[in-house]
């Protein structure tokens, strides 16, 4: 099995490890041939289901509009209302089991077998969890969020920072402004990246010591057995494309939402759907251009570039805003965060409905749906790890660089609503008028060099949409190849390209971006049920492998 693994890809074990004895190949079920001078190698029943079903959505959103828009709100009030306590139990436990991954000695396993050593160096694998993980995100909910929780706090338990008229009340501006940071850096923190780690800790695990396929099912072959090689398994790596797919659809939605508004704001071009449509054909044209390129020649790079230049943003705005005034607001949140986590947390009991549905349940749904491309991407580049490591390095740091990041881009935000509410471009776009979109650009327009800052603002974001792109592509087409990481090119193209249709359509539709929401949270639902049975398989998987 080990050596078939390596044929596609996929290095066998080195050093001790404990491989599972299955009778099953890689590609074995798959179909291959050409269509022309396109070749293809593609899963059957994972790949034709899968297709079929995504072509089949896109003409029904496409043919009613306005019936697909009535249904997904129907969808994303039902599931956020009935299911809001499953998703923050649920990653409730993503987090307590990564915990004790760490303090356990099943955290001295060496991914990839005992002699096994990473592929890449720290630098350029904390590059590539970062791009994937949250770029997008950060740039469209960086200055939004903390913004928009310190002037609704009152669902917290804080007072408003603003009376009905819209003026400032000063004395509880502090509190207000600490919960604001609070609640952001609980959306952006441990929790998600828990999950992340659940799946890619699973996929490494399972394809690196134990020979099996990289794909989600192989996760799940302690508990399923040979099974897992037929419908179950097939069930599993279906939905896992139909979360993958819905959440990066939602990314890129968001991702074409903000580079219109900046375009709009430095350029003067037009907002509107068309202009978001022409802007995701032509970043999927280019993500296409570095999915040709494959992991290392393109995503690799992206993701170096992306990190770079997201680095100068940053420090950028720290020292061109109050810098003290940003370093006592990240510690002082921070704190806030560890004492908030628990009651931010509790899935039951809860007043603040409009925060747990509107903003928990759809956060948490939309990492969950992006936990399958995330988590294979890290898979793929973590192996050689210890668990422990691996536990640590993608639950802790890539959260204190979020945490760091919304506590800059919001704490020069707040600074600036709060110092002059009268006149903040951030007050108008995100209290006022709730323009998402512009919230990132309104802060930098406070900021000396503004023309130059909003142009590398839309930059990061087309790049971040980029990396995002290209590495869905690839894990998708894996997944859809039966496990195989060289699969044929034209595979990879079908699903960028796809990618790309799907976030078109459900911006277009009458539910605009709550159409992308709902379909996350549709597919993140079910998919939470496989990540809770996946840490069982994980524990179970471990306590066979030998400590390094």
């Amino acid at each position: 099995m080990s050596d078939t693994n390596a044929d596609q890809g996929i290095p066998a074990p080195e050093g001790s490890a404990d491989i599972i004895d299955t009778d099953y190949e890689i590609g074995q079920d798959n179909i291959d041939g050409s269509l022309g001078p396109f070749g293809f190698d593609i899963h059957n029943p994972v790949f034709a289901i899968s297709g079929i079903a995504i072509v089949a959505f896109v003409f029904y959103a496409l043919a009613l509009p306005e019936q697909a828009g009535s249904v997904f709100t129907w969808l994303f009030n039902t599931v956020t209302k009935t299911f809001d306590w499953f998703f923050l139990g649920a990653a409730n436990i993503f987090v307590l089991f990564c915990l004790l991954l760490i303090v356990t000695p099943a955290g001295s396993v060496r991914l990839g077998g005992a002699e096994a050593s990473p592929d890449y160096t720290y630098i350029g694998w904390f590059a590539m969890l970062f791009a994937a993980g949250m770029g997008i995100g950060l740039m469209f909910f960086g200055v939004l969020e903390p913004v928009y929780h310190m002037a609704i706090s009152e669902p917290l338990g804080v007072p408003s920072p603003f009376n009905e008229a819209g003026e400032l009340i000063p004395e509880n501006v502090d509190a207000a402004k600490t919960m604001g940071l609070a609640a952001t850096i609980f959306h952006w923190g441990l929790h998600p990246w828990a999950i992340y780690a659940v799946v890619a800790l699973a996929l490494a695990l399972f394809s690196y010591n134990k020979g099996l396929p990289l794909t989600i099912r192989s996760a799940f072959y302690p508990i399923l057995g040979e099974r897992v090689w037929g419908w179950w398994g097939h069930f599993i790596d279906i939905l896992a494309v139909f979360a993958t797919l819905f959440g990066l659809a939602t990314s890129l939605g968001f991702g074409a939402q903000q580079a219109n508004a900046g375009l709009n704001h430095v350029f003067g071009l037009p907002i509107g759907p068309t202009m978001q449509v022409i802007i995701i054909t032509c970043i999927t044209g280019i993500a296409l251009v570095s999915v040709l390129r494959g992991l290392d020649g393109g995503v690799k790079v992206l993701s170096e570039i992306n990190m770079a230049i997201a680095a100068v943003l940053l420090l950028f705005v720290l020292f061109a805003g109050p810098t003290m005034v940003i370093l006592s607001d990240f510690v002082t949140g921070l704190g806030a965060y560890l004492v908030d986590v628990v009651p931010l947390s509790n899935p039951v009991g809860r007043d603040d409905t409009g925060f747990v549905q509107g903003w928990t349940s759809f956060y948490w749904a939309w990492w969950i749906s992006w936990s399958p491309f995330v988590g294979m991407f890290i898979a793929r580049v973590s192996r050689g790890r210890t668990v422990r490591e691996f536990v640590i390095c993608v639950l802790i740091i890539p959260s204190l660089v979020c945490v760091l990041w919304m506590a800059v881009f919001g704490g020069v935000a707040i600074d600036q609503v709060v110092s002059d509410p009268a006149n903040s471009a951030v007050k108008a776009q995100v209290i006022d008028s709730y323009n998402p979109p512009l919230s990132l650009f309104a802060m930098l327009e406070g900021l000396p060099l503004s023309s130059i800052t909003s142009v590398i603002a839309i930059v990061l974001v087309i790049v971040f949409f980029v990396t995002s792109s290209d590495s869905g592509s690839l894990v998708i087409d894996t997944i859809t190849a039966g496990g195989k990481v060289d699969a044929p090119v034209p595979q990879r193209v079908f699903w960028c390209v796809f990618e790309g249709a799907v976030a078109i359509v459900l911006l277009l539709s009458a539910g605009g971006l709550q159409s992308l929401q709902s379909m996350v949270i549709s597919t993140g639902l079910p998919f939470t049920c496989v990540l809770l049975v996946m840490c069982f398989a994980i524990w179970r998987g471990l306590q066979a492998e030998r400590r390094a």
